[in-house]
């Protein structure tokens, strides 16, 4: 019934966010990608500058999952990088080790994604790590480690059954899948990262 509940929030989150959030709220997304509500088809209202850079900044929260918390962490950390912050904010973000285990196509979503990684399946380096928010560095080695490749999940993910969901596998990441192996060869660029988000827009949200 849990399952049940979260699948119904986080179609309603695609929805109001205008953004399909997991494989199977694509569907419904695609059927009624309007704002949930009896008013949500007829809504035409002008919003403010505030509102619509409030909805960006949840726009990238709820593609990572994240708590406010932890996205004000990494944008302070973005912050102190030279170049765009923005873009380094993405980018930051995109070497979580739950973003890197969805986008290697270990998982379909990044709910899977973490519970792999807090349920202790991920080995980076050959050792385990159960914090979704470990930042892997370029050179490093992702794997679900060897007694739970044999998990139907990962049996599924190892023969590619993920990848119809999945966005193309980004150059930032060489993937070895029937291995359930993957090394982050490089620091993601902003281009490349498959998140739907103007990022200009997060960071006038919390420049303001």
């Amino acid at each position: 019934m849990t399952s049940v509940r979260r699948a119904r929030r986080q179609v309603r989150e695609s929805r109001a966010l205008g953004i399909p959030l997991t494989p199977k709220a694509v569907k419904y997304f695609e059927k009624r990608p309007y704002p949930p509500g009896e008013h949500g088809r007829g809504r035409r209202r002008t919003e403010s500058d505030y509102a619509v850079r409030l909805r960006e900044k949840q726009r990238l929260r709820a593609q990572y999952g994240l708590r406010e918390k932890q996205l004000v962490r990494t944008f302070g950390e973005a912050k102190r990088e030279s170049g765009l912050t923005g873009e380094a904010l993405v980018e930051l973000l995109e070497m979580r080790l739950d973003s890197l285990v969805l986008r290697a196509g270990f998982a379909r979503s990044i709910y899977q994604a973490r519970q792999a990684v807090v349920h202790r399946h991920v080995l980076v380096d050959g050792k385990l790590v159960d914090r979704p928010s470990y930042r892997v560095t370029p050179g490093q080695i992702i794997q679900i480690k060897p007694t739970s490749q044999v998990l139907t999940p990962f049996q599924v993910a190892a023969a590619g059954a993920h990848r119809d969901v999945l966005p193309p596998l980004p150059e930032y990441l060489d993937v070895t899948l029937e291995r359930l192996r993957a090394e982050l060869v490089r620091r993601p660029k902003r281009a490349e990262v498959p998140v739907t988000v103007d990022v200009q827009l997060v960071v006038e949200y919390y420049s303001r």
